[in-house]
């Protein structure tokens, strides 16, 4: 009969508590590595598309590796073990079972996003469960209207975009549930690939829940739960602390993406309140805009709730293990039937995209109380750029995704950093050009920083890239492109970055400039380049260290007329400036 373990003990003594907190933050960077080093599909073991983690028997998140996506840090992994536990019920989960959920109405993502989770067992008290070990993972394709799944722009909703399994066994007491592989075989365009990742996926959840099972023996069940508790109470009080170091009081800032990929000319809107009470911080999304009609959608959990705690991990903790305590000072308003808690049925394919500029912008309320904790706002925009064809070497179909890397905003003391993803991305890596070019017949004509992309100021804002790709072979292009409106913006003065675009150039034709397409046809010679935004500044720029600004020259990081135009340098000639014109200039713009 499996039965949850007793709470027998609160105290753990600090060599024994540091000890365990280690080896449980092991287990999941462990398995990540392995993950990285079996998948199939470059977007786990390059592009580090997934999560790896523990969640107890409650859903609270233990530990989670500090690879992956920070949009899967927040709360997906035990949502998907409390839908298993009200499903199946303890009495039906058993030793060797591994369970499959990617359901929208309760994670609130796009299809793709599969999570694996098998239990953990007490060794020493039979049928004891104790926790479980989670590894979620983008499956390359599920089905859909489109190649990908999630690659769409126009979708409307869910069902357009792929199959969905509601918390289902892949596996029961070890043995495979061959009708799902066969369902998950039949409902892919990319069955290798997907079916890898998969066995990718169950070895990562069988070795974490061993090496779980393997401590629980050694030191006890109760004392790891215990060492798990006091782990949660001190991430609690950190975060708290962290809160109250912010003035009590209501702030506000608004943003806004482009459009749904639908109605084109309406924006979708987000204002955002956030109020500091004591060691309490509230984020308020009554204001934004209501559920849309194209595929930019997300749930609440997957949606808003992951917003705000993303946001308020930046703000409180950025440094420390991500657990179930990180959260605990953080409240969310967020009603139903908004884009960011949309109802199951609505489109998600592209959940992910607004999410960047949500919580910068969450992250900006604060900066007139804490502005040295916050920096200008960075490019935001996913970027995506997917290119779907026959590979040459092969004839067999494949999609390549690739995602933007752009520039981070100034801040205190520093300039922006990047190009990197966004906010919601964190640090995820670019599909070496290599791997595309050996992998899918693509050629990579040129990749480096983008010129004067960055918002200027006393700190100025980090780069955008600018990346050349000449077709091959036919193909189509499906592009995302965000944040057109509204671009990063600058702080204390500064200037806004520059929003990222794209541009394809056909045979013998001009130019012609593209945010959002689903499936343009491309043929051999034409051209595609991606221009991806630069980050918000930091600050005056006039009060800019003028060597600073020569370096950037220098380094072709901006042009001899950004350095004029923006922070008032003067040169004679190439690299030679003219200091006391520079100082009159300077003091004639600031009266």
């Amino acid at each position: 009969m499996n039965k949850l373990a007793p709470i027998l003990t609160e105290s753990v003594d600090p060599i024994t508590l540091e000890i365990i907190r280690q080896l449980l933050q092991s287990i999941p960077d462990e398995v990540e590595t392995d993950l990285t080093r079996t998948a199939f599909s470059p977007l786990i073991y390059e592009y580090k598309d997934y999560a790896v983690g523990m969640v107890d028997v409650d859903g609270k998140l233990i530990t989670q590796s500090r690879g992956g996506i920070p949009i899967f840090l927040a709360n997906v992994l035990g949502l998907a073990v409390l839908d298993g536990l009200d499903i199946y019920g303890l009495e039906d989960i058993h030793e060797g079972d591994v369970f499959i959920s990617n359901h929208a109405g309760t994670f609130g993502q796009h299809l793709n996003n599969v999570i694996m989770y098998s239990p953990v067992f007490d060794p020493k008290v039979s049928g004891r469960l104790i926790a479980f070990m989670c590894v979620l993972a983008h499956w390359t394709d599920i089905g859909g209207r489109y190649v990908g799944s999630s690659s769409s722009n126009d979708t409307t909703e869910i069902f357009q975009e792929g199959i969905q399994f509601r918390t289902v066994r892949l596996r029961s007491r070890g043995e495979p549930v061959l009708e799902i592989y066969r369902m998950i075989e039949y409902n892919t365009r990319f069955p290798e690939m997907v079916l890898g990742d998969i066995e990718a996926q169950f070895s990562g959840c069988i070795k974490g829940a061993q090496l779980f099972s393997s401590i629980a023996g050694k030191f006890g069940s109760e004392i790891v739960l215990a060492a798990i508790r006091v782990m949660w109470k001190h991430s609690a009080q950190s975060a708290r602390k962290a809160v109250r170091s912010i003035p009590d009081g209501t702030y506000e800032a608004a943003s806004f993406l482009d459009n749904d990929g639908i109605n084109l000319d309406k924006r979708i809107e987000c204002p955002v309140t956030v109020r500091v009470t004591g060691d309490r911080l509230t984020v308020d999304f009554s204001k934004i805009s209501e559920q849309v009609l194209g595929p930019f959608n997300s749930g609440r959990q997957g949606g808003g709730i992951t917003a705000a705690r993303i946001a308020f991990k930046y703000l409180t903790s950025p440094e420390e293990y991500t657990n179930e305590g990180s959260f605990e000072p953080l409240d969310v308003v967020l009603p139903d039937g908004k884009f960011l808690s949309a109802s199951a049925d609505a489109a998600m394919a592209r959940y992910s995209t607004p999410l960047a500029t949500v919580i910068d912008t969450i992250i900006r309320c604060v900066a007139p109380a804490v502005p040295d904790r916050v920096a200008g706002g960075h490019h935001a925009s996913m970027g995506s750029h997917r290119f779907q064809g026959l590979n040459p070497n092969t004839g067999r179909l494949y999609t390549h995704l690739d995602t933007a890397h752009g520039g981070w905003g100034g801040s205190q003391g520093k300039d922006g950093s990047g190009p990197f993803k966004t906010l919601a991305h964190g640090d995820t890596l670019d599909v070496p050009i290599e791997v595309q070019e050996a992998l899918y017949g693509l050629q990579v004509d040129s990749i480096g920083f983008r010129a004067d992309s960055c918002g200027a100021g006393t700190y100025r804002g980090g780069l955008g890239l600018d990346k050349a790709y000449t077709i091959k072979h036919p193909v189509k292009l499906t592009l995302t492109f965000e944040r057109n409106g509204c671009p990063p913006w600058g702080l204390l003065g500064a200037k806004n970055g520059e929003s990222g675009y794209v541009e394809i150039q056909r045979i013998n034709q001009e130019k012609k400039f593209y945010l959002k397409a689903t499936d343009i046809p491309l043929e051999p010679g034409d051209r595609v380049f991606i221009h991806t935004g630069g980050g918000g500044g930091y600050g005056e720029p006039l009060l800019r260290d003028v060597s600073s600004v020569v370096d950037d020259v220098r380094k072709e990081l901006i042009s001899i007329s950004a350095a004029f135009s923006e922070y008032g340098v003067v040169f004679r000639k190439f690299l030679d400036v003219d200091l006391e014109a520079t100082e009159l200039e300077r003091k004639r713009r600031i009266k």
